[in-house]
């Protein structure tokens, strides 16, 4: 059975900075509030109607595939990750194969959140270690600006979310001795209204929401219950590290480069420590970008191969928690 590489990436965030500075002018918050909480110093939004979910992935795909070496032609599926499609339906996976200009191959809607990107890797590693396809499309992109609560009520989650995209191509390795060694996917669905949008859903239609009059009715914007979640995080995104080392009989210290979900610089700052890794070990990049949801792992990835931290041969981790909960991780030699 054969292994499975990611053969070229790519991603794409919008040009217009948020920074807190900038927060501070619309809610009650501040510049050192937010970095000592989360550690972000600003995110990028899209500019209302210039950017979309479909559109994003769509760029960061363009570019991982350049970078493998090949045409959209030669993509023969493609699994698209995101909180934040275009549509209630149909995904954007479609949208992308359209854009793109592909022939009628199968297109995959993952809706696992900030865990989504390493479980759409996880699948399209399967098809490639089967010999389903040979080269896939890997996209995890995400909108959130246009749905936050940009006032002082909703501050505490609106000030962590950003927007951006990014891509991998996944293809048969050319070598027993790369790819992809292992993945490893988690959930505990009765922590699901931990983290979560309610409504728009098929419990609470638009007419409904429409015809509030509460001020206080939030249902349309996310919750997260903040510290509930960081005590889960810090459990799970160890454990799920570990797991993945253990099952390919490896020690932490072998890793070199670990690429976090980037949810909080706090968490990832925990885990660290928890894993015994220093600080060359561990990358970081959500002080740029804020929490880009499924986006945030190839996002981070792609700069990390840019600014020459991967190299061929490294053993490189990445891992994720999120809504659901869900958690994963998947670990390679690049």
């Amino acid at each position: 059975m054969r292994k499975s590489i990611i053969k070229g990436m790519g991603f794409y965030v919008p040009e217009r900075v948020v920074t807190n500075a900038d927060l501070e002018k619309i809610m009650d918050t501040s510049d050192a509030w937010i970095q000592e909480r989360t550690g972000i110093r600003e995110r990028r939004w899209v500019e209302p109607g210039k950017d979309t979910t479909s559109g994003m992935g769509v760029k960061a795909a363009r570019m991982a595939i350049e970078q493998a070496g090949l045409s959209p032609s030669d993509i023969d599926f493609i699994v698209f990750a995101t909180l934040s499609p275009d549509y209630y339906f149909p995904g954007p996976g479609v949208q992308v194969q359209e854009a793109l200009e592909i022939d009628t191959i199968g297109a995959l809607d993952v809706r696992n959140q900030c865990s989504g990107f390493v479980y759409g890797l996880s699948v399209a590693d399967q098809y490639i270690r089967t010999g389903m396809y040979d080269n896939i499309l890997v996209i995890g992109s995400e909108l959130h600006s246009g749905g936050l609560d940009k006032t002082t009520r909703g501050r505490n989650v609106s000030v962590i979310f950003g927007d951006g995209a990014g891509a991998a191509v996944l293809s048969a390795s050319p070598s027993d001795e790369r790819g992809i060694l292992s993945t490893h996917l988690h959930s505990e669905g009765k922590h699901a209204r931990e983290l979560a949008l309610i409504g728009p859903s098929t419990q609470k239609w638009v007419d409904e929401i429409l015809t509030q009059n509460d001020p206080d009715y939030t249902d349309y914007y996310p919750y997260m219950n903040g510290n509930f979640v960081f005590k889960h995080a810090v459990t799970r995104f160890p454990e799920v590290i570990r797991e993945a080392l253990d099952q390919n009989g490896l020690n932490a210290s072998d890793i070199k480069l670990l690429v976090p979900h980037q949810a909080n610089l706090r968490i990832s700052q925990f885990v660290q420590r928890s894993m015994g890794l220093s600080d060359d070990q561990v990358y970081s990049n959500i002080m740029r970008y804020g929490n880009t949801t499924a986006a945030s792992i190839p996002i981070a990835l792609c700069e990390a191969i840019m600014e020459g931290k991967v190299k061929e041969g490294d053993l490189v981790c990445l891992a994720a928690f999120g809504s659901g909960f869900t958690w994963a991780s998947a670990l390679m030699n690049w």
